[in-house]
């Protein structure tokens, strides 16, 4: 997933730009993400097991852009088919149930 280069913290944002990698005029992504398997340079640990992103507060707008299947009561495909192409199963509305807290 490309985003603007202004993103970058070498322009006037915030994503690492050591992270990074130019794959246009204007356009940046993740270092990693620009091969395949695509493997986020930020993403920590190993997925299925537990992942965090190194970037976490600084990431790009197409990672903000990007919400867990259900996370809102709200479906996201792309999410379903990540997970699945390792292995996962797609999240579903009671996979956030069970995450929150009793009131």
């Amino acid at each position: 997933m490309s985003f603007y280069w202004g993103e970058a913290d070498d322009a006037y944002g915030l994503v690492p730009a050591g992270l990074t990698v130019q794959v246009g005029r204007h356009l940046r992504a993740m270092v990693g993400t620009d091969r395949s398997p695509p493997r986020c340079g930020a993403l920590l640990g190993d997925v299925g097991e537990a992942v965090a992103c190194s970037i976490y507060e600084n990431r790009s707008s197409t990672c903000r852009a990007f919400h867990p299947a259900w996370e809102d009561g709200i479906p996201n495909p792309e999410c379903d088919r990540a997970r699945t192409r390792h292995g996962l199963e797609p999240l579903t509305p009671e996979t956030w149930r069970r995450r929150k807290p009793a009131a």
